[in-house]
């Protein structure tokens, strides 16, 4: 029977980042409630939350004290303690993206190996637990070294042109990846629900800063011909299937200079290639994900209008309070949507907001775009 007693559920949301934070306040809209586990106090996700439990994503008291208080746990982040949390679902908690799920998807090597296994196109790969300047050569470059736990935001990869390049390497275990001279990087968000039933929001295209290889500006959708965005979806599709997952997920993809597509990297969770959602898409992906771990329907995934987005990252050179500078101006733009994690503090090209830009035309969108990065600069307070 389709009635619900308020609040329609208690979510645990483990990570209390920007993504938990953008989650949390979806979940206000369905009526629903948050309790958030971060290690940091008033973390983003909850100071509008409300509720907070301050403990490590790896502390197995406090992972049992979320999901036994909540009906059902998902999270924002991928370091958690997979174990645990495998043995809480066998105890009877909802949990979703699966625990089991995460735990492949965690570790960069089972992931990779679970895409092979599964036929999911994917660049070649081989593991290097212990990193080797031999093994470095005989696989030859260019290459790309992955850290198998931890990486995220651009830390944990290396890309090595040549074996002068080695010094630079990773001294973790690893996997080592074909460089794939990439003509785009696309991403598609696909969600899926505790029904099975799966949809795919529109695939965008995905600029990073080469150094820092953090995403710079997103364009959505993607310039792709429709033959090329139907195998896209199609194939980011069949990877969340093949894995069982429910809930959101990020499928990074390659389009390589001869059309081919394979898959990069998958995130078991809401995506920064998906933060334009939120306006521009009749579901945005924070309520999306709460619908498919709740059990509700999976709302319409179309794009009302072309958007670009880019994120607001903390200067170089600066750390502590963090200052604003140029936002009135950034605000003056006609479509200017400016989203800040109300992180307390700053550091060089931390992610400290995103903004997208709305406008009929996809150019003037982009345009736009890098006008609000020129004048918007968080800078600061401790080293002005």
């Amino acid at each position: 029977m389709d009635r619900y007693p308020y609040p329609i559920a208690r979510i645990g949301i483990i990570g209390g980042g920007q993504l938990g934070r953008m989650m949390v306040k979806a979940a206000k809209r369905l009526g629903c409630t948050c309790v958030v586990l971060d290690p940091t106090r008033s973390s983003p996700a909850g100071q509008v939350a409300g509720h907070q439990i301050v403990g490590d994503y790896h502390d197995p008291a406090r992972l049992r004290e979320l999901c036994e208080s909540c009906d059902v746990t998902t999270f924002d982040i991928e370091d958690i303690d997979s174990d645990t949390l495998i043995e809480l679902e066998r105890e009877g908690n909802l949990i979703f993206p699966a625990p089991g799920v995460l735990a492949v998807i965690q570790d960069k090597l089972t992931q990779k190996q679970a895409l092979r296994d599964a036929g999911i196109p994917t660049s070649p790969f081989i593991p290097m637990p212990e990193p080797n300047p031999e093994a470095f050569a005989a696989f030859g470059y260019p290459l790309v070294q992955k850290a198998c736990r931890g990486g995220y935001d651009g830390r944990g990869v290396v890309i090595m042109s040549t074996a002068a390049d080695y010094p630079e390497r990773l001294p973790v275990p690893s996997l080592l990846e074909r460089f794939i001279p990439a003509a785009k990087e696309l991403a598609v968000l696909v969600a899926r629900g505790r029904d099975g039933d799966c949809r795919c929001y529109p695939a965008v295209e995905m600029c990073f800063r080469p150094k820092q290889n953090v995403l710079d500006l997103l364009l959505a959708p993607a310039d792709l011909d429709t033959a090329t965005a139907a195998a896209a979806a199609a194939l980011a599709r069949r990877t969340v299937e093949a894995l069982g997952g429910v809930g959101i997920f990020g499928i990074e993809l390659f389009l390589t200079t001869t059309g081919e597509l394979l898959v990069n990297e998958v995130a078991p969770r809401t995506h920064n290639s998906g933060h334009h959602t939120i306006e521009a898409n009749m579901t945005d992906q924070f309520e999306q994900h709460l619908r498919a771990v709740v059990g509700f329907p999976l709302g319409a995934t179309d794009q009302l209008s072309p958007a670009a987005m880019i994120n607001l990252l903390g200067a170089p050179g600066h750390r502590g309070r963090p200052v604003i500078k140029g936002m009135a101006a950034a605000l003056a733009i006609p479509g200017v949507c400016v989203h800040i994690y109300g992180k307390a503090s700053t550091s060089p090209y931390r992610k400290m907001g995103h903004v997208t830009v709305l406008d009929q035309d996809l150019a003037n969108a982009r345009r736009k775009a890098e006008q609000v990065r020129a004048l918007i600069e968080i800078t600061g307070e401790d080293h002005p």
